[in-house]
């Protein structure tokens, strides 16, 4: 589990600082679960960089979860519930009738020794997951699928949530965390709750180093660049860039639309 603290300002670098601190469960997580995970430091197969200000970091191991939660008619026991430092989310450790254990997302207010089921028969209840033809109207669901079988794609981070609008009877309607209204197959598998770990959002890293930590490289504005260097860069004295916001290859950042799969257009009812 997660606590929050608030550091005292003995130094600059902790001054206004908060943090979540791990409380150590005994529980340790399967080898099988955990994946070395390879840097890539923001560049592709060619070592160009296609992701800018990527690098460093510390070392982590991959926790397997479980999106796609197939394993049907099984009751599993929540053993623990762990720090995943490749997501926002808390992640609950599984353990199931017949031995085998998974990880899953930890919905807000699962608690260790809660019963979780994946099943058409589930009741609605935190944790369980069922087709979305099976849960009733205005339910809060997290880890949805968009396609059948494709596993968990919607509302995975810390704190979000969609909710079931209505059925019609080729789809049924959800709205987004985005706000956007959307329609799904039926035999989706959507998993009930709101996505733990909601107490994020009050942390505060209070030092640049916190962030290289994770992996993030320092940014440079672009009005502090030269004009080779950036659009927004140059002038007598400070200036505000005279344009609007671009990268430094002129694409605009701000408002402008880079939607371009027309494939799916059809599923969206109401844009976020």
């Amino acid at each position: 589990m997660l606590t929050i603290k608030k550091f005292k300002p003995t130094s600059p670098g902790v001054r206004g600082r908060v943090s979540l601190i791990s409380v150590k469960n005994k529980v340790e997580a399967p080898k099988s679960l955990l994946t070395k995970l390879k840097k890539s430091y923001g560049r592709n197969n060619s070592g160009l960089i296609t992701s800018r200000h990527r690098g460093g970091g510390s070392k982590k191991l991959y926790r397997e979860i479980d999106f796609k939660r197939l394993k049907l008619d099984i009751t599993g026991t929540v053993v623990s519930i762990n720090y995943d430092p490749n997501r926002s989310a808390l992640i609950a450790l599984i353990s199931y009738l017949d031995g085998e254990k998974a990880f899953i997302l930890c919905p807000q207010g699962l608690a260790i020794g809660d019963k979780v089921i994946s099943s058409s028969g589930a009741d609605i209840k935190l944790g369980n997951c069922k087709q979305v033809r099976d849960i009733p109207v205005g339910t809060l669901i997290h880890n949805i699928e968009l396609e059948p079988l494709s596993g968990g794609q919607i509302a995975k981070s810390a704190g979000a949530f969609a909710q079931l609008m209505a059925k019609e009877l080729d789809y049924v309607l959800i709205r987004l965390p985005s706000g956007e209204l959307r329609k799904i197959m039926p035999d989706c598998r959507a998993t009930v709750g709101q996505v733990g770990n909601i107490e994020r959002e009050q942390v505060s890293l209070g030092k640049a180093g916190a962030n290289r930590r994770r992996g993030w490289r320092p940014y440079v504005r672009g009005v502090a660049m030269n004009p080779i260097d950036h659009p927004h860069g140059g002038g007598e004295g400070k200036t505000s860039g005279g344009r609007h916001p671009c990268t430094p290859w002129g694409l605009l950042t701000k408002g402008k639309k880079t939607r371009a799969n027309k494939r799916t257009q059809k599923f969206i009812v109401k844009r976020r």
